[in-house]
């Protein structure tokens, strides 16, 4: 059976199955029918279920090619992610995803993650997702691209995977590097949220974001100790465990010294806690000595134009002609296809599985 074919029968598969009720609510979808688009465009994908909104869900991938054209890839280009920001879409509060793919030779990629749009962060009685499955949509939408390159045999660059976001999609770049530890080969946070803190959980007095969450186990917007845990990008016990996988990844913060939203001592204990276990981490912490009013214009949260600032702060590394151009020499964990991720919580662990490609994060409490 050919891979178009496979794929249009586990589609079909999927459809039966959500028409009958069978399809488990804890997993993501069969395979997309979708396939690359031949210039930049956009495809819907299946994803895995939110719990609180039970049901098939999906999300919107933008895909922008070297020249707008997916026969411009070549064995040079890698593969990007510009992560939007909180309640934003597309590339909203990223860097532009045509000026990657044309700077860079990549083909980057945009998502529309779980809540993507004012309305659906904003407006709703749901707590803020804030990072786990929104990661999850991002590492589907970069698997669907890698997976869709390999079956047209077409030779990328495998080993340049990079992802970058601002605000919000800059703690969802962090959390990609955490949920697939084997993947990337550097990420650019800008401004991100490194942690759910109880201020923003809460919104406590001086919160500087609120996530609409509740300390009473029986409400649906009960935050446990555990969901806390897994977002906590800077947790000593994971990162160890990301080195126990093997993670390489290049970690670029960017972060304002005077943030009243994202506060910058979370961004600073992250990097030492990552600095402690080894991690490739480099920091730049924005001050009024860094101001250019061109890169950087504010030592706030919006920094400066986003897109400058990833060329200046990590272009030499993500730069296929560059002398310290970065390039990861193992598989990704689309490739390794395991269970081998994994993150112990007070309560049990948080389990990633690529056994199918793409991932399909679980909870497995204990007994």
């Amino acid at each position: 059976m050919t891979q178009n074919a496979r794929r249009s029968a586990l589609a079909s598969l999927a459809a039966l199955l959500v028409l009958t009720g069978i399809l488990s609510a804890g997993v993501a979808h069969a395979e997309s029918a979708a396939e690359l688009p031949a210039a930049n465009g956009t495809v819907v994908l299946p994803a895995q279920e939110w719990p609180l909104k039970p049901g098939p869900r999906t999300i919107k991938v933008y895909v922008f090619y070297p020249g707008g054209q997916l026969k411009n890839v070549k064995p040079s280009t890698g593969l990007m992610l510009s992560i939007h920001n909180w309640g934003g879409h597309g590339a909203d509060g990223t860097a532009s995803p045509t000026a990657l793919a044309e700077r860079l030779d990549v083909v980057a990629i945009a998502v529309d993650y779980l809540q993507s749009g004012d309305s659906g962060s904003n407006d709703i009685p749901e707590p803020y997702e804030h990072g786990y499955l929104q990661a999850l949509d991002a590492l589907r939408a970069l698997e669907f691209v890698f997976d869709g390159l390999k079956a047209r045999q077409i030779p990328f660059a495998a080993g340049r995977i990079f992802a970058t976001g601002g605000s919000g999609g800059g703690n969802v770049t962090l959390m990609v590097n955490k949920l697939a530890p084997r993947t990337f080969t550097c990420i650019i946070d800008m401004c991100g949220m490194s942690r759910l803190t109880d201020a923003t959980a809460f919104h406590l007095p001086g919160a500087g974001l609120n996530a609409r969450y509740s300390r009473d186990p029986k409400s649906p917007a009960f935050l446990s100790a555990d969901d806390q845990q897994i977002r906590f990008v800077g947790n000593p016990e994971h990162l160890k465990t990301m080195k126990q996988l093997q993670n390489t990844c290049k970690v670029i913060v960017v972060h304002g010294s005077e943030d009243p939203v994202v506060s910058p001592a979370d961004a600073r204990e992250m990097v030492e806690n990552m600095k402690h276990e080894g991690f490739d981490v480099e920091p730049h912490f924005i001050t009024t000595a860094d101001l250019d009013g061109k890169v950087f214009t504010t030592p706030g949260h919006g920094l400066g134009n986003r897109t400058a600032i990833v060329f200046q702060v990590a272009g030499k590394y993500l730069q296929s002609d560059s002398p310290q151009a970065l390039v990861r020499k193992t598989p990704t964990d689309f490739e390794c296809r395991d269970t081998k991720v994994r993150y112990e919580t007070t309560h049990g662990r948080f389990v990633i599985s690529y056994e199918a490609g793409y991932p399909v994060g679980r909870f497995e409490a204990k007994r």
